[in-house]
């Protein structure tokens, strides 16, 4: 049976997935997909339903082995990435998750990151300001880019001096989470982890002892009924924030920026009223969504539109057709930037929701708000390509001119 053109390698489809996807809900809304070994579901009530389901979760290693689902024990050589990986909290399930949100939580507060929207105005001003005096140039490596990773740096307590460091081991590290990563990948992965959990481990130990106005010294200090976290939980939670709050933002401004160029009419509308800012961010969020699929494992025996999912199978949450789907959003291939309602589930549902997402709004949103304030000639040189990741999805370059 036909796939109707679901190819997640594919640079077609990674360009312009959602022609398919609309075939997808309409005639095979779950399937199995043999090439990456995965049930893809694609429709937005499906989607929502499985991302609060518990018979479904991030990971299986506290229900069952390797061998029971089927699966090739990991490699030994990556053991250091899933190390780091499984001492944060998204690739664990409760009561660990439970426990390491809680604890996270008390320190990553909404008071807290209310807090840094004066950083993160000052910090979008400055590149937008910067892009603008040089008459343009790459709005992603020179915008997109350099706000989240300096907003969470300064966040976290990362000295300036090393911040440089950071996006090469998020993007490295990032590299895993594509479908079926290459051997060198994957070893770039674990080579980006061990420096990065190096370096952490030092700069968390030092808190410790000397305590600052930052996310580390909070989180080094806080202390629930008796519970804290432990070191390796606490650097696990650091590269989680970074890599989750840097790469998916990274990719929602440079997504977005080009959907706005792709209707002028839109654009031209926002640049009139920038009081739209707070909804076309949501809009751009849910039009080209920056992390188009999410993956869970099947606990219990499910069945999706019809079909049983067994126990052990690997489901993909089409998180990007889900946010087009018409049972749920009026013209939904059609941009509005003042769509509202918008129940999109860009950031996800469940246990699981993005714990960074009122940052990365405020990120969005300020950057936004700055281009067009401070650039508004903004306009495009060329048509972008894509990088060729689709978990991760996300242009090479924007160029543009002032």
């Amino acid at each position: 049976m036909s796939d109707f053109g679901y190819e997640p390698w594919s640079a077609e489809f990674v360009a312009n997935p959602y022609p398919v996807f609309a075939t997808l809900r309409a005639e095979r809304p779950a399937f199995f997909h043999e090439p990456t070994g995965q049930w893809v579901v694609s429709r937005y009530e499906d989607v929502d339903a499985l991302l609060r389901d518990r018979r479904l979760g991030r990971s299986y290693l506290h229900v069952a082995g390797h061998e029971e689902f089927g699966q090739q024990p990991e490699a030994e050589f990556l053991k250091p990435f899933w190390d780091l990986v499984r001492a944060g909290m998204l690739d664990v399930e409760p009561p660990t998750h439970t426990r390491l949100r809680r604890l996270v939580s008390k320190a990553f507060t909404a008071r807290m990151v209310e807090g840094l929207r004066p950083t993160v105005r000052r910090l979008a001003e400055e590149a937008a300001r910067s892009l603008a005096a040089e008459g343009g140039g790459d709005l992603i490596a020179e915008v997109a880019e350099p706000l989240p990773v300096t907003v969470i740096a300064e966040m976290l307590g990362v000295p300036a001096a090393d911040r440089p460091l950071l996006r090469p081991w998020s993007a490295d590290i990032c590299g895993m989470y594509e479908l079926n990563p290459p051997e060198a990948a994957q070893r770039t992965a674990v080579r980006a982890a061990v420096e990065f959990s190096d370096y952490l481990r030092e700069l968390a130990r030092s808190r410790r002892t000397e305590p600052r106005d930052d996310l580390i010294s909070a989180l080094a200090q806080v202390v629930d009924e008796g519970d804290r976290l432990t070191e390796d939980e606490l650097i696990g939670t650091c590269v989680l924030l970074l890599n989750a709050g840097h790469e998916a933002t990274v990719n929602a401004t440079g997504n977005g920026w080009w959907t706005l160029f792709r209707n002028p009419g839109e654009l031209e509308r926002l640049r009139r009223d920038v009081s739209l800012v707070p909804t076309a961010v949501e809009e751009l969020l849910r039009y080209d969504t920056p992390a188009p699929m999410f993956e869970r494992w099947v606990l219990e025996d499910v069945t999706v539109a019809g079909v049983d999912i067994p126990r052990g199978a690997e489901v993909a949450l089409q998180f990007a057709s889900a946010n087009r789907d018409p049972e749920v959003f009026t013209d939904p291939d059609r941009l509005d930037l003042a769509r509202d309602p918008n129940p999109h589930i860009t950031f996800g549902l469940g246990i699981h929701y993005c714990l960074g997402a009122p940052l990365a709004r405020i990120e969005l949103a300020e950057s936004l708000a700055a281009l067009l304030r401070l650039a508004p000639g903004l306009r495009l040189v060329s048509e972008p390509e894509w990088k060729p990741g689709f978990v991760l999805r996300g242009l090479h370059a924007l160029h543009v001119e002032c």
